[in-house]
C-alpha cells in the first residue's frame, strides 16, 4: 500500500501540488498566479512554498522582468512522483 506524505497531506500543498503537476515537465507558475487560484495570502503561500521547496519537491526562481521582481515555481521530478504516489495512497484509501 502506498503511503501518504506528510508534506503534501496538507490541504493548501496538496493544491499546491496539484496545480503544478498539472502543468508540462518544463513549465512554470507565476507566484502570483499560483497565490490567486488558492485564494490564499503572500505570506501563507511563501511558508507552504518554503516547505516544498526543503523537501525537494518544487523549485523557485527569482528573476526581474522590466525591472521588477517575479518568482516562478515549478515542480521538481522528485516532487512529482511523490505527488503521484500521494494520489495513489488517497485512491487506496477511498477503494476501500
Amino acid at each position: 500500500m502506498a503511503e501518504l506524505d506528510p508534506i503534501i497531506h496538507q490541504p493548501v500543498r496538496l493544491r499546491i501540488m496539484a496545480a503544478l503537476t498539472a502543468l508540462s515537465d518544463d513549465s512554470q507558475m507565476d507566484f502570483v498566479a499560483l497565490r490567486n487560484l488558492l485564494e490564499v495570502t503572500d505570506g501563507n503561500l511563501g511558508a507552504h512554498l518554503r516547505k516544498l521547496e526543503d523537501a525537494g519537491y518544487v523549485s523557485i526562481e527569482k528573476a526581474f522582468v522590466a525591472r521588477k521582481p517575479h518568482t516562478y515555481i515549478s515542480v521538481t521530478p522528485r516532487g512529482r512522483l511523490a505527488f503521484e504516489e500521494h494520489v495513489k495512497a488517497l485512491r487506496e484509501i477511498l477503494d476501500t
